[in-house]
């Protein structure tokens, strides 16, 4: 099983009840042999451009656990939604995400060692 982040933007009206929508693409991951293992909501949001002539729509981020043969049914599957407008499926590199992490937790560490060393905003050049 490999790991795929798959990005949907589903239509702007089902952003009050996005439960529906949301279940019935949860359900194809899951049909294909797919495993959901992270969800990221982030709500309604404008589009840089029109999409049938929408101009929001509600995106909504998963990270899921797929055999590598499922991905083109679920491609095609979610091409014939109604509730999607656009979808991307993309396989992330473990390597690079693995090292982001690192170095994150390398500058939270060194925040709580030295306080007094985190930047701070620059003192505005006055009038002496």
């Amino acid at each position: 099983m490999n790991q795929y982040e798959i990005a949907i933007l589903y239509h702007p009206d089902l952003e009050i009840d996005l439960e529906k929508a949301s279940k019935r693409v949860e359900k194809i991951f899951t049909d294909n042999g797919g495993k959901i293992t992270k969800t990221d909501n982030w709500g309604k949001r404008k589009l840089a451009y029109p999409i049938s002539k929408n101009e929001h729509a509600v995106y909504v981020f998963y990270t899921v656990n797929i055999p590598s043969g499922s991905v083109q049914k679920i491609e095609t599957t979610l091409n014939i939604t109604d509730e999607v407008i656009r979808f991307l499926i993309t396989k992330p590199d473990l390597k690079v995400l693995a090292k982001a992490e690192t170095e994150k937790a390398k500058i939270l560490a060194k925040r709580r060692d030295n306080p007094e060393e985190v930047a701070t905003p620059a003192e505005p050049a006055g009038d002496e």
